[in-house]
């Protein structure tokens, strides 16, 4: 967070607009994986006024998206879903890749909330595409994951779990501990479910336990708050 306020204010100093471009932009992406959709879309607002007025379309696109996401994320379904799909088009027009293996995700969790789990399905498929063919594996333990979701809710719970433990794996050898955490919770409350509460426990305990800091994000919560219940 520090960082990004850094580059943000940097980029304003110089008055060099790509800079701050990204900076902003990556400033919504930050916000968002955070769980902060207001944080996000308040940036995600500058970045898609910036970029309309330069004329950057690769920005306005991804400010469009994490505009998006905020508001649907805030209660506006419809002009939340709208954004998500049309920023999402404006992105694949420019033919750039990189962060699709992030966006397709939002899109599959916008179709979760709203029951259409097919479409969902297939946004994620088709990030597990793009990851094995341009090798851009950081977001890969999110997009297992989230198929687990969705096929837990497709009544598949023996390859919801076995997603999950490949998400975790993958996070794992990553050291990526912030996807191992949303695997462990995943996880856990798969067995919380089938009535394993203590072995649910004794998996998620050790992830959380990592964290020294970060306990008023929404993931961290959700672990503790989970972890209490158990």
């Amino acid at each position: 967070m520090a960082q990004i306020n850094v580059a943000i204010a940097e980029a304003r100093t110089l008055a060099h607009a790509p800079s701050l471009a990204a900076s902003l932009a990556f400033g919504t992406h930050f916000h968002l994986r955070l769980g902060d959709p207001s944080a996000s879309g308040e940036l995600a607002d500058e970045v898609i006024a910036l970029a309309i007025e330069l004329g950057f379309p690769h920005w306005r696109a991804q400010g469009t998206i994490c505009r998006g996401w905020a508001k649907f994320k805030n209660g506006d379904v419809k002009e939340g879903m709208s954004l998500l799909r049309s920023g999402l088009g404006t992105y694949r027009a420019t033919g750039a890749e990189q962060w699709m293996s992030e966006y397709l995700p939002l899109m599959a969790s916008a179709c979760e909330i709203t029951g259409q789990v097919e479409e969902g399905l297939a946004f994620l498929d088709e990030g597990l595409e793009i990851v094995e063919r341009t090798g851009e594996r950081w977001f890969e333990a999110e997009l297992n994951r989230h198929k687990g979701q969705l096929l837990l809710r497709h009544r598949q719970p023996e390859a919801a779990e076995e997603l999950y433990r490949k998400a975790t794996s993958i996070a794992r050898e990553q050291e990526a501990k912030l996807w191992e955490l949303r695997a462990g919770v995943s996880l856990a409350r798969l067995r919380r479910d089938q009535g394993r509460r203590a072995e649910a426990y004794d998996l998620l305990a050790p992830v959380y336990g990592w964290f020294t800091e970060g306990f008023d994000t929404p993931d961290l919560k959700d672990a503790k708050a989970l972890l209490d219940e158990l």
